[in-house]
C-alpha cells in the first residue's frame, strides 16, 4: 500500500492518449501522492493538461531513467486494457524498475509478484502491489444489505469506461467536503489504489462476487450515504459485474453514467445502445426484482461530455434532462453539486 510520502511515476508508454489509459488518468486526477512524472515517449515534453483536466503540473518524460533521476520510489502501471495482460514490451521496464529498488503498483489481471518476488526479497523497503488480488474468500451473499437503513448509491453505465468511477469520486469529494456522512466502496483497481481499500470485483469467482460486495457494504453500515463504484454494463456482452453489484449492495438509488451522443458500444460497435428510458427501466427492474429487494430509482445522470464543446455539452444535458425528467450534468465539467444534492434530498 502507498504511504503519503511515496513519490510515484506513472508508466503509460503509447497509451497516454488511448482509452486504455484510464488507470493513469484516474491516478493523475485523484491520487494525493507527489507524482514525479508520466512516462510516454510519444508525448514527451507536452503538457499534461492536453490529455486530462487537472491543475497539477506533471512533466511527461520519455524514459524510466528520467523518473529514477527524479527520485521516484513507486512506479504505477497506468493502463487498463481489455483482458488485463501486461504488454510484452513493458517487461524489461518492470525488471529495470525493480532492480533499481523501485516498488510497483500493478492493476492488471496478470500478476507480477509470483514472477518477481525473489528480487524484492533483497530489499525490505520494496514491494509489489498486485491490486487485483482478492484478499479474502467471502461467504455466499444472503441479501443482508437490504436491511441497512442508509442510502446506497450504485453507479451504472451504458458501457465500460464511461465515467462511473470518476462520477462516484467527484460526488464523494463534494459530499465529504460538505461534512456529509459518506463512504466510497471501491470495486476496481483505480479506486483501490486511491483509497487503500476495497475489492477487485472482477478478480473474484462468480459465485463469490455478490458476497464480496455484501461483506464490504456491511462495513459501511455506520455511514449515512455509501457510493458504490460501478463496473461494466448490463449491455456489454463481456461484462458480468453489474448484477453482483446490485445483489450484494441492494442499492437504494442509482446514478446512470453515459457518454453523450453515443449510439453503440465502444467495442463491439455492432451493439446498439437502447433508448435510455428503456435502459433505465431495465436497471431499476433488475435491482428490485418485483419488490423483493429495495426499490432503487435512477435519480441522476452523469453525462460524459469530454468529447464535445462546452456549448454542445450544455445542449445535450438540457435535452436529456427535459426528455427523461432526471437531473443531468457532467460532474467533471460543471461540478457534481446537482447530483450530490439530489442524493441528499431523496
Amino acid at each position: 500500500m502507498l504511504n503519503s510520502k511515496d513519490r510515484v511515476a506513472i508508466y503509460m508508454e503509447s497509451n497516454l492518449d488511448s482509452d486504455y489509459g484510464k488507470m493513469g488518468m484516474g491516478v493523475i486526477r485523484y491520487l494525493k501522492n507527489p507524482i514525479t512524472c508520466v512516462i510516454d515517449s510519444n508525448h514527451s515534453g507536452k503538457k499534461i493538461k492536453l490529455f486530462t483536466d487537472t491543475d497539477r503540473n506533471i512533466p511527461i518524460v520519455s524514459s524510466l531513467e528520467i523518473a529514477i533521476e527524479k527520485k521516484t520510489s513507486v512506479l504505477i502501471l497506468g493502463i487498463a486494457p481489455s483482458g488485463g495482460k501486461i504488454p510484452k514490451e513493458w517487461i524489461p521496464i518492470i525488471e529495470k524498475a525493480l532492480k533499481s529498488g523501485i516498488s510497483i503498483v500493478n492493476g492488471l489481471h496478470e500478476l507480477l509478484l509470483p514472477s518477481w518476488k525473489q528480487i524484492i526479497k533483497k530489499n525490505k523497503n520494496q514491494w509489489i502491489w498486485d491490486l487485483r488480488t482478492p484478499l479474502f474468500v467471502p461467504k455466499i451473499a444472503t441479501g443482508k444489505a437490504s436491511k441497512l437503513k442508509n442510502k446506497r448509491i450504485l453507479f451504472i453505465g451504458t458501457d465500460m469506461a464511461v465515467g462511473k468511477m470518476t462520477a462516484a469520486l467527484e460526488i464523494y469529494r463534494f459530499l465529504d467536503k460538505n461534512s456529509e456522512s459518506v463512504g466510497f466502496l471501491a470495486t476496481g483497481q483505480i479506486g483501490i489504489i486511491l483509497t487503500g481499500k476495497g475489492i477487485p470485483l472482477d478478480a473474484f469467482k462468480v459465485d463469490h462476487a455478490c458476497g464480496a460486495v455484501e461483506s464490504t457494504i456491511l462495513e459501511y453500515s455506520n455511514k449515512e450515504i455509501v457510493l458504490i463504484e460501478g463496473q461494466g454494463s448490463l449491455l456489454h456482452p463481456g461484462s458480468t459485474s453489474t448484477l453482483p453489484l446490485m445483489r450484494g449492495s441492494c442499492p437504494t438509488h442509482l446514478i446512470l453514467c453515459h457518454r453523450a451522443n453515443k449510439k453503440t458500444l465502444r467495442s463491439p460497435k455492432n451493439i446498439k445502445i437502447p433508448d435510455l428510458k428503456e435502459f433505465i427501466n431495465l436497471n431499476e427492474s433488475l435491482t428490485t426484482v418485483s419488490g423483493t429487494f429495495p426499490k432503487a430509482k435512477v435519480i441522476g445522470i452523469a453525462l460524459n461530455t469530454s468529447h464535445l464543446s462546452k456549448k454542445k455539452a450544455q445542449l445535450n444535458i438540457n435535452d436529456l434532462e427535459k426528455k427523461l425528467k432526471i437531473i443531468t450534468t457532467d460532474v467533471v465539467r460543471f461540478g457534481p453539486d446537482k447530483i450530490a444534492k439530489a442524493i441528499i434530498e431523496n
